[in-house]
């Protein structure tokens, strides 16, 4: 975990909160015992319901670019094994996680109680339409690619709020941040990640 965490520091990861997180929460938890030798190493990993769990390094890059405060409220669109949710819990008040598949919300609830962490509400739903009984949300992390920023996740931003996502189609996307200002809208481009696409709606199996 040290060599991760000068990695991330390499990187311009320089947030001790988060840096923190990052080593409190354990990645081996989230994965399969198949994939474990890979744990502490900067790579994607597969999970369960043909998903994938980022590497440390672009859920770091996506998690810092947020800026995430103490008093915040976070959605996160696409739990997975509840991992980097988990880190967010770590430095927001509460996190809404979503995933379109029950497999993995019920994966992470467990990660969750294992872990004793008691600020995240995990739902099963389309998480690019978000979920309007807990908005306005302080942050919203989309952790996928998507072509377009869904116009139902800006609706649900708090002013002053801000978005972070990787918006394209190819291999490579562009991370953005939105920064919500009244009915006004302010996107910076962050630089370029590797992530893999959202789909929309809820599976019908898993």
């Amino acid at each position: 975990m040290a060599e991760l965490t000068m990695k991330l520091r390499g990187i311009g990861i320089t947030d001790t909160r988060l840096l923190a997180a990052l080593e409190t929460i354990p990645r081996r938890l989230f994965i399969s015992a198949a994939y474990q030798a890979s744990a502490y190493l900067d790579r994607s990993v597969p999970i369960e319901c043909g998903q994938t769990l980022n590497a440390p390094s672009i859920v770091a890059t996506m998690v810092a670019a947020l800026d995430v405060r103490p008093e915040n409220r976070v959605l996160e669109v696409g739990c997975g094994t509840g991992f980097q949710a988990s880190i967010l819990s770590k430095l927001a008040s509460h996190v809404v996680t979503m995933d379109r598949f029950r497999t993995l919300i019920d994966i992470a609830e467990d990660r969750f109680t294992a872990l004793k962490i008691n600020n995240i509400t995990a739902l099963l739903g389309d998480g690019l339409e978000g979920f309007t009984r807990h908005a306005p949300y302080d942050r919203i992390l989309v952790d996928g690619a998507v072509e377009k920023v869904p116009t139902a996740l800006l609706d649900q931003l708090a002013d002053r709020g801000s978005l972070v996502a990787p918006v394209g189609a190819g291999n490579v996307q562009t991370l953005v941040r939105i920064t919500r200002d009244g009915r006004l809208f302010h996107r910076v481009e962050l630089g370029t990640v590797r992530t893999f696409p959202l789909k929309e709606g809820v599976a019908r199996k898993l």
